[in-house]
């Protein structure tokens, strides 16, 4: 689906409203009024999501021409893509939406990105009080997908999960699609004979020490514990 709305909100718009679409084979703006829309989503996937997927005739044709089958290299399922988007693919795969990509990068990736100020902060801290513990951060290696901090002789891992695990602040689809990926991440875990601990940062709304201290504080005492417990085990 094509839509550059969400398709949850077409309720929202008034019937005869011209809605913004992307054409699937030269990826311009065109516009489909709300009923089109909906009569379109009642029909087959031939003779409905056609009508949503081409800006004109033209562009129908040539697809037909320009395109490959081959399957989704998450998911395997049957897509069509064009030859330029297999061209541009540096990796040679091609995916069946946005969801399928984004599972993909994230398993295959070799660093995790996008990290917090607190993420940070924490680790800095965790190494001024464990010099000697091999801590990792932001690694893949452990379950295919990153943790924010694992402790391998340990066996812990720790989540910092901010406000976007929590609330649609980039919609509903990209909300349940965090969601789910972080239920694989605590499956996996459990799987693995992994203790993660889930800390929910989401009240701070920007970056502190002093608000920051709570959460460092409760991983200074799982840990501390864990090692008391490793300890004792030893003895």
């Amino acid at each position: 689906m094509n839509l550059l709305i969400d398709i949850k909100e077409l309720h929202k718009y008034k019937s005869r409203e011209l809605l913004p679409l992307e054409c699937l084979y030269c990826k311009s703006t065109f516009r489909q009024t709300k009923n089109n829309i909906q009569w379109a989503l009642q029909r087959t996937k031939k003779t409905g999501y056609e009508y949503l997927l081409f800006c004109s005739k033209q562009c129908k044709c040539k697809s037909k021409i320009d395109r490959i089958d081959t399957i989704c290299s998450t998911c395997n399922s049957n897509i069509s893509v064009t030859k330029t988007t297999l061209k541009k693919s540096k990796s040679g795969k091609v995916f069946c939406s946005k969801t399928c990509a984004a599972v993909y990068n994230n398993k295959h990736k070799t660093i995790g990105t996008r990290r917090s100020k607190l993420e940070i902060w924490i680790e800095n801290q965790l190494k001024l009080r464990y010099p000697n513990l091999p801590i990792d951060y932001n690694k893949l290696n452990v379950i295919g997908t990153e943790l924010d901090i694992y402790i391998p002789s340990l066996k812990l891992g720790f989540e910092l999960n901010g406000i976007f695990h929590y609330q649609a602040i980039f919609g509903e689809q990209k909300l349940l699609s965090t969601q789910n990926n972080d239920k694989r991440k605590l499956q996996t875990c459990l799987k693995e004979n992994i203790e993660l601990c889930i800390i929910d940062t989401s009240n701070q709304k920007y970056f502190k020490e002093k608000t920051s201290e709570k959460y460092l504080d409760i991983i200074f005492s799982i840990i501390d514990n864990k090692l008391l417990d490793f300890q004792s085990s030893k003895n």
